[in-house]
């Protein structure tokens, strides 16, 4: 599983303005079913159980292998398509001492507008970012991953909220914290219960597996 090149969030808002939290979910392929509503749903349990709040957007793209091979050319330099990627929006970072005439000076150029107030980010919608996942991909590594289609599609979709709110596996501490979170928002919103038998966050031979998990059968 592999994020977006875009950088890590140094520090994630969650509160958004007045208003409440969305998830935007699109099927851009056709050859897997995908059950939008459901996928909605999850994300929005587990951005709320992560602590998101007011007006925040989110979207899930569900696309093609040549779609998110072209992304992870694009965006990571490696050629070939990948699960999921994820997009994170850090607006909030260079907002902190701007008034909204600079954030509409960066965009126009140069403004003869008369001095206004600062921006106060806590009352602009919370812009978190972007999922993309493949479904066809999900398919051909189910097996020994996640165990089904189903679970692997929920970690997928797991794996990537967690990015787009700053998480990262770059060290193995990291790496341990990501999974106990995924794992708990499976078991409590996905599973509702214990993971099952076989479930595994690493495939066999990534380099960072999990010597714990069980092998798939």
């Amino acid at each position: 599983m592999a994020e977006g090149s875009k950088p890590r969030l140094a520090k994630r808002r969650l509160v958004g303005g007045d208003g409440e939290l969305q998830v935007f979910c699109a099927d851009e392929q056709t050859a897997i079913a995908v059950d939008l509503a459901r996928w909605q749903r999850l994300a929005e349990e587990c951005l709320t159980a992560l602590g998101v709040r007011g007006l925040a957007e989110m979207s899930v793209l569900y696309v093609g292998v040549d779609e998110i091979a072209e992304l992870n050319r694009e965006y990571l330099a490696k050629e070939g398509p990948t699960d999921v990627l994820s997009f994170p929006i850090d607006v909030d970072a260079h907002l902190d001492d701007m008034t909204m005439v600079d954030v509409l000076a960066d965009a126009r150029g140069p403004s003869r507008a008369p001095d206004r107030a600062p921006v106060d980010i806590d009352d602009m919608p919370l812009l978190l970012g972007d999922i993309v996942i493949c479904p066809a991909v999900a398919v051909e590594q189910a097996s020994t991953h996640a165990g089904t289609l189903d679970d692997e599609l929920a970690l997928l979709l797991v794996h990537g909220i967690l990015h787009v709110l700053g998480h990262d596996h770059a060290e193995p501490g990291e790496t341990a914290r990501m999974r106990t979170s995924e794992r708990e928002l499976l078991e409590t919103y996905h599973w509702h219960g214990p993971a099952p038998d076989g479930f595994r966050h690493t495939h066999p031979d990534d380099p960072d597996a999990d010597p714990d998990e069980a092998a798939p059968a």
